[in-house]
C-alpha cells in the first residue's frame, strides 16, 4: 500500500466457516524475494516463472510491470487486475571514511521502526547490514525523549570503506532482512505489503474456471512511490474494469477505538469503498459484496481515509476509465518487517477475487 492510512469505521458481515488453505511456501518465496521500487527484477522473475503457465500470454512492458493475458469467452470486454510486486527499501546516497552507509528511503517509512533491523544492500553481490544509531547510553534526556528521524540512522556493513566500496556503490538498492513465519492462524514477516497480494493473484489465476471476458493479471511495479507502474499499465490496456489487489490497515489492537479499527483481522476479506485516491466505482462494490454473499464469502468493508493503491491507475489512466473497485487484505504492523495477516482473510480474497472474474457478465453495468 503506498504510504500511510489514517483509521476509520468498518463494518462486518457474519463469517461463514470455510476450509483454511494456502500455500504458505509459494507466500514466503514471494514475501522474501528482494525488489525494492524500480529493482524489482529478482521477484519479477519469481513471478513470470510461476504464472507462465497460468495464462495464454505473458509480456514485459518498458517499465517492468509483467502483464499476463488469460483470454476469455468474448475479447469484447477487458478486466485488469493490478497487485504490486514493489516493496518498502532504500537506496545508498554516501559511503563515509569509516565505511558507515547513508541511504534514503524508497516508500514510506515510521523512522522508529528502524531500530534494531538488518538490511541487505544489493550490490555487485548481496551485503548484509544493521541500522545503527546512537547508543542509548550516550543519549542526553532531550534525545531519549525525542521521536528518531529517517537522518538519524546510517547501515553498518561491519567492513572498512576500502572493504565496502569493492561491493557496494552510491545508488544501490536495499531491502529489509527477515523471514516469514507462521504464528497461530497468521502469516507475519517483511512485505506482506503486498506480496500476499501477488500471491492472491496467482492462485486465483490457478483456480479460475469459467472467464467471461479477457482478464489482464498485471504484476506492477513502483507502486510505493507514486503508483508509477499500474499507471502506465492501465494507459496501455484501457480495461473497462479494474480490480485492485492491497493490504489494508487492520487496527484491530489494543486501545483502538471501534471507528478507528477500518478492517479486523479474520473478519474477511476487505471490500474497498474508498482510500484517498480512489472513490470506487458504486456498481463495483455492489458486485463485489453480491458476489462474495452469494458464494458465501465473508467480508467486511474497508472505508480508508488517506494512503492509496493501484487501483487508482485502473481506474483513472486507462484512455476511457475503468469501473474500479478493490479487494484489499487486513494487515496489522503495515510498513514494518512484522506485517500480519490471517490465513483465513488471504484464502477469502482468493475466493472473491475468482468469482468476481467469473461472474463479471452476470451484473447490469448499464445502471448509473
Amino acid at each position: 500500500m503506498h504510504e500511510f492510512g489514517l483509521r476509520t469505521k468498518c463494518k462486518t458481515e457474519p463469517i461463514h466457516n470455510k476450509p483454511m488453505s494456502i500455500n504458505v511456501e509459494l507466500l514466503k518465496q514471494v514475501c522474501t524475494a528482494p525488489g525494492a521500487p524500480g529493482y524489482e527484477s529478482r521477484i519479477r522473475e519469481l513471478v513470470h516463472t510461476t504464472v507462465g503457465p497460468l495464462v495464454d500470454e505473458v509480456s514485459v512492458d518498458n517499465m517492468g510491470n509483467i502483464i499476463a493475458l488469460k483470454k476469455g469467452e468474448s475479447s469484447s470486454k477487458k478486466a485488469m487486475v493490478a497487485a504490486h510486486m514493489d516493496e518498502i527499501g532504500f537506496m545508498v546516497t554516501h559511503i563515509d571514511e569509516n565505511g558507515f552507509v547513508r541511504f534514503t528511503t524508497l516508500g514510506g517509512f515510521d523512522p522508529k521502526t528502524l531500530t534494531a533491523q538488518r538490511v541487505i544492500i544489493h550490490g555487485e553481490r548481496d551485503v548484509t547490514g544493521v541500522m545503527g544509531t546512537k547508543p542509548i547510553h550516550v543519549m542526553s534526556s532531550e534525545e531519549k525523549t525525542k521521536m528518531p528521524k529517517v537522518q538519524d540512522y546510517y547501515i553498518d556493513l561491519g567492513m572498512s570503506k576500502e572493504e565496502v566500496e569493492k561491493h557496494i556503490t552510491i545508488g544501490n538498492p536495499i531491502t529489509r532482512e527477515q523471514e516469514m513465519i507462521e504464528m497461530g492462524d497468521c502469516v507475519n514477516g517483511k512485505s506482506i505489503d503486498n506480496r500476499v497480494s501477488v500471491f492472491v493473484l496467482l492462485e486465483a489465476l490457478k483456480k479460475l474456471e469459467r472467464i467471461p471476458f479477457d482478464v489482464y493479471a498485471v504484476f506492477t511495479v513502483q507502486e510505493e512511490v507514486g503508483i508509477r507502474g499500474a499507471n502506465v499499465a492501465a494507459h496501455s490496456i484501457n480495461p473497462d474494469f479494474g480490480f485492485g489487489l492491497d493490504t489494508t490497515i487492520a487496527f484491530d489492537l489494543p486501545g483502538a477505538a471501534e471507528h478507528e479499527k477500518v478492517t479486523s483481522l479474520g473478519k474477511g476479506t476487505a471490500i474497498k469503498i474508498m482510500d484517498a485516491m480512489t472513490i470506487c466505482d458504486y456498481r463495483m462494490v455492489d458486485f463485489m459484496k453480491k458476489t462474495a454473499d452469494k458464494n458465501n464469502i465473508p467480508w467486511q468493508v474497508e472505508v480508508l481515509t488517506a494512503g492509496g493503491t493501484d487501483t487508482a491507475g485502473l481506474q483513472r489512466m486507462g484512455k476511457n476509465g475503468a469501473i474500479a473497485g478493490a479487494v484489499s487484505i487486513p494487515t496489522r504492523y503495515l510498513h514494518q518487517v512484522i506485517e500480519m495477516a490471517h490465513k483465513k482473510d488471504i484464502d477469502n480474497s482468493i475466493e472473491l477475487l475468482k468469482s468476481c472474474l467469473e461472474e463479471l457478465d452476470t451484473y447490469d453495468w448499464s445502471h448509473r
